[in-house]
Order: structure tokens, then C-alpha cells, then sequence
């Protein structure tokens, strides 16, 4: 059973403390992101030109030119869940939100199972936005094939491309690990530019393929390409592996709240504002690449996917230059995706709920960021690609495992949330930083989260199916087909293990955090005193 939130005053340890912070936290982290990174880091972390680049030809392969119909699918489903994040991202505006808001809901038990789960799917996540840069930097040039030489298969699917996905994603985790580690400013502005540069590349490469069609946007209406045996409802269904797989992340925002000026005003807004563009910018992507590309049976798009229908349709040069857009995504998107990650673990730790953590909850005084955690999240992502270099589905296993889990700890709030508001009719309303009500669905908040909640379940169940052309490329290995449902389980039993080890269930308090925003006194001061 879950431990309740402390009252104002009262410290994990029993002393006295008396903080500057309307959040009950003290103030550690340094407060440099304003509206625009705040946006960047959702939009960043679902970066349309870094997965729908990834999963493209996947997506296409197993449901053909229709399966653009999971996009809006599963941007519906994904929308009703960031408009009850965005309530609660306006009540508790606090790093490691997903952790948080599960915690304040239902208890810190299911709380820290839910940001147990969330830590090992966002390093997953951060592992599998690594290999993104094999699906781009080889088109650019191939001397970026480090395995096997230019001539060897770049493709993620074949034994030199797997190898040097692996070898490329962690020279960026390296990368991605340093600018971490410098501090929230220069995050901030390396996430700020990488979006500024994604959003004219989606905008430019949009434009340029629907001046280049071969077919109508009815193209969208046919199966052309499908290479199934089975019934086309399976192979829909496992198609939208894409559009789950890109549409996560919007959340992030939430993890920089203690770092953003006007939380409860600006975190809510860039929720949804992430979401929203992601969603339109991509489904004029797919739509462009599908009318475009010059052929949609000859293998070709299936394999190589936009990529190869950029080189193919624009040339060497011009296609090279917007790929550049495209490796420029797959920086930020690491970066933001690490950032979220870390703060998450960081969060936890400052509770005193992950192991080593007087380490992992520490802040640099120097850069203001949480060096510890952002390197872990960093070496995780790197061990996660290396264990897995040899294996051909580790692109397609990784992605949808990754994507399953961020869904099960999602629901660990949305759920709760549920729950609260039919006990509770309704969430605390109060006050954001300017005086103005918080966000808030009102009479239509019931109905979206009781949605929200079947969505999630339903898409779960989608994502940890057992199919082998996700997680099984050799047809034959019972361990891999069911890799999904093992690693869950078994990731879920080595937490338990801990936590009641630990008897965390009795040690995790959380400090209290009005809903309603309200002005410290200016003479306060932070002070904690021994019991």
C-alpha cells in the first residue's frame, strides 16, 4: 500500500524543512527552458523524421500502401491520452512526471512499478533512436558503413547492418551523453535547433514529393505491397507498430517541468502542441513518400523505405542534402529521448526508491543537471544495442518492446487517473502561474480517460503479440517470438524482487505539492534542520 504525500514542512528523514519552492521539492535543477524547448523536447523526443524514417518500410512491407490509415488511428488514441497528461501536468509539474502522477494517484507502490517499467522503456527507447542513424548516415554516405566496407548490406535487417547500427548508435550515445552532461542550457539549445532544422526539413521534403507524384493521394485506399499470406486485419494491425512506435515521448515535457519557467501554464500547452504537429507533419509525410516513390512493388520501398525513395526520386545531391535534415532529427530525438530518461531515474532516486541512490539523486553544482543519471541511461542504451549485436531483428524487436513498455507505464497513470475521478468526480482545480484556471477536460474528462484507458490497453496487447516478423526473423526461435512477454516479466520480477527487498512500500514518501500554483514568500528561505 502506498505511502501518502507529506505534509508542507515535513522531510523524507523526519527533519524540518522549510523550502523556497511552490513545489515542495527544493529547487536543484536550474530553470533555463522556456515555451519553445519545452516544445522541442516532446517534439524531439516523437521526431516524425527520425522514426517515420525508421519504420517506414516496415510499416509498408506488412500492410501496404493502407497502412497510412493506422496513422490517424493511433494519433486519436495517442491524443486522448495527452489530454489527460495535460491535466496532470498543470496539477504536478514535476520531474519524473510519469512516476509522479502514478504515485500521487494510486499509491507509491503501483507508483514505483510504473516508473520502474518506464526507466527500462526509456532506455530501451533510447537504444533503438541510436539505430536510426544506421537507416540514414550510410544513404549519405557510404563510407558511413563501417562493417563490412561501402559495399556491404546497410540494411538493419542483414548481418553488416545490424553490426554497424550498433557501432554508430553508440559513438551518438557518446555524443548524446556529453551535451547531457554540460547542462539544461546547452540541452535545451541543441534540442531547440535540431527541431527548428526537423520542422524545415519535414516541411521542404513534404513539398517536394507531392511535386513529384506517380500516383494520387487513392493510393492510400489499396493494399499495394503488402507481401502477407495471412488476413490483411493481422497485417494492419502489426503495421502499426509505425505509428506507435512515433507517436510516444510528448510526455517529456512533463520530465523538464522543474526546469521550465511557468510550468503549470507552458507544460500542458506544448503537450498537446507536440503531439498535434507530430501527428499532422506526419501523416503528410507518409502520404508524400507513398505518392512519390516510383514504384510500391518492386521490393524497393519496403527495404530502403523514405530514404531510398529521397535518392531515388531527387537524386544523389538533393537527396543527400534533406537526408542530412533527417540525421540531424536522430541527434535530437537521442538527446531528448536520454534527457526524459534521466530525469525520470533522477527523480526516483531523489525518493530514495532506486538503488545507489544518494548517486543517481545527486545535482551538479557546476551545470545543474544530474550527471549521474544521464550517464547510466547512456551506458544502459549502449549494453541494451551491444547484447543484441548479432541478432538481424534487434531493430524491429527493440522498437516494439520499447514502445509496449511506455504504453503499460502510461496506462499505470491514465488508469489511476480513472479511478480518481469517478471517486473523486473529477481532478483539484486551481490556479496557473498567471492567475488563469488550470487546464482542465471539464464534463468531458471522464469520457476521454475512460477512452484513453481502453486505447492503451488495446494497443498494448497489439504491441507485445508474439509475432515473428517483429520479434523473429529466423521463424524458428520459440524464445525470441516470445522475447516481449519474457523480458516484461522478467523486469517486473527483478523490481519486485528489489522493492520488497528493500521494503520500499514503507520508505517511499513523497513530498506534498499543491495543485494550485501560489507564491513563496519572499524572506523564505531553504533550511533542514535534524529531527
Amino acid at each position: 500500500m502506498g505511502q501518502p504525500e507529506l505534509t508542507p514542512g515535513q522531510s523524507p528523514n523526519g527533519g524540518v524543512t522549510t523550502s523556497t519552492t511552490p513545489l515542495g521539492y527544493q529547487q536543484e535543477l536550474r530553470r533555463g527552458v522556456g515555451a519553445f524547448a519545452s516544445f522541442a523536447a516532446g517534439f524531439s523526443f516523437v521526431s516524425i523524421l527520425t522514426t517515420v524514417f525508421q519504420l517506414f518500410g516496415l510499416g509498408f512491407s506488412l500492410g501496404g500502401a493502407a497502412f497510412f490509415w493506422t496513422w490517424p488511428l493511433v494519433f486519436a488514441g495517442q491524443m486522448l491520452v495527452a489530454l489527460c497528461f495535460a491535466e496532470l501536468a498543470a496539477r504536478w509539474p514535476i520531474s519524473g512526471s510519469i512516476y509522479q502522477w502514478s504515485s500521487r494517484l494510486a499509491g507509491t507502490t503501483a507508483g514505483w512499478f510504473v516508473g520502474w517499467i518506464m526507466i527500462i522503456g526509456q532506455i530501451l527507447t533510447v537504444a533503438a533512436a541510436a539505430i536510426a542513424a544506421q537507416a540514414v548516415l550510410p544513404g549519405i554516405w557510404s563510407g558511413f558503413q563501417l562493417v563490412g566496407g561501402p559495399g556491404a548490406d546497410p540494411s538493419v535487417a542483414s548481418a553488416t547492418g545490424a553490426q554497424n547500427a550498433v557501432l554508430l548508435g553508440c559513438l551518438l550515445l557518446v555524443v548524446t551523453t556529453l551535451v547531457n552532461i554540460l547542462g539544461i542550457r546547452q540541452m535545451a539549445a541543441a534540442t531547440s535547433i535540431g527541431v527548428t532544422v526537423e520542422i524545415v526539413g519535414v516541411i521542404a521534403l513534404v513539398l517536394v514529393l507531392f511535386f513529384l507524384p506517380e500516383r494520387g493521394p487513392q493510393v492510400v485506399a489499396h493494399h499495394t505491397g503488402w507481401a502477407g499470406h495471412s488476413g490483411y486485419f493481422g497485417a494492419f494491425l502489426a503495421s502499426s507498430l509505425m505509428a506507435a512506435y512515433v507517436m510516444v515521448g510528448f510526455d517529456s515535457a512533463g520530465e523538464l517541468a522543474e526546469e521550465t519557467h511557468s510550468p503549470r501554464r507552458t507544460t500542458p500547452r506544448t503537450i498537446l502542441r507536440a503531439l498535434v504537429i507530430s501527428g499532422v507533419g506526419g501523416a503528410l509525410l507518409i502520404l508524400s513518400g507513398l505518392m512519390a516513390a516510383s514504384s510500391l512493388t518492386d521490393g524497393n520501398l519496403a527495404v530502403g523505405g523514405l530514404s531510398w525513395v529521397l535518392t531515388d526520386r531527387l537524386g544523389d545531391v538533393l537527396g543527400r542534402l534533406l537526408l542530412c535534415c533527417v540525421a540531424v532529427a536522430v541527434f535530437a530525438c537521442t538527446l531528448a529521448v536520454q534527457t526524459s530518461g534521466a530525469r525520470m531515474m533522477y527523480s526516483m532516486a531523489r525518493e530514495g526508491a532506486l538503488p545507489f541512490h544518494r548517486h543517481l539523486g545527486k545535482v551538479s553544482t557546476r551545470t545543474g543537471t544530474p550527471i549521474t543519471t544521464s550517464i547510466v541511461v547512456g551506458v544502459g542504451a549502449a549494453i541494451a544495442l551491444v547484447v543484441n549485436v548479432r541478432q538481424s531483428a534487434i531493430f524491429t524487436a527493440l522498437s516494439s518492446l520499447c514502445i509496449a513498455m511506455l504504453y503499460l507505464a502510461y496506462l499505470g497513470v491514465t488508469l489511476p487517473q480513472l479511478v480518481a475521478r469517478i471517486r473523486h468526480r473529477g481532478l483539484p482545480g486551481g490556479v496557473d502561474e498567471t492567475g488563469r484556471p488550470l487546464f482542465s477536460l471539464g464534463r468531458w474528462g471522464m469520457a476521454v480517460n475512460a477512452l484513453a484507458v481502453l486505447y492503451q490497453a488495446g494497443m498494448t496487447v497489439n504491441l507485445i503479440w508474439p509475432r515473428p516478423e517483429i520479434y523473429d526473423l529466423t521463424d524458428g526461435t520459440w524464445w525470441l517470438r516470445w522475447s516481449a512477454l519474457l523480458f516484461i516479466g522478467l523486469s517486473l520480477a527483478v523490481g519486485a524482487t528489489y522493492f520488497l527487498g528493500r521494503r520500499l512500500h514503507r520508505r517511499i514518501e513523497l513530498r506534498h505539492v499543491p495543485h494550485t500554483h501560489f507564491e513563496p514568500p519572499a524572506q523564505a528561505v531553504t533550511v533542514t534542520e535534524p529531527a
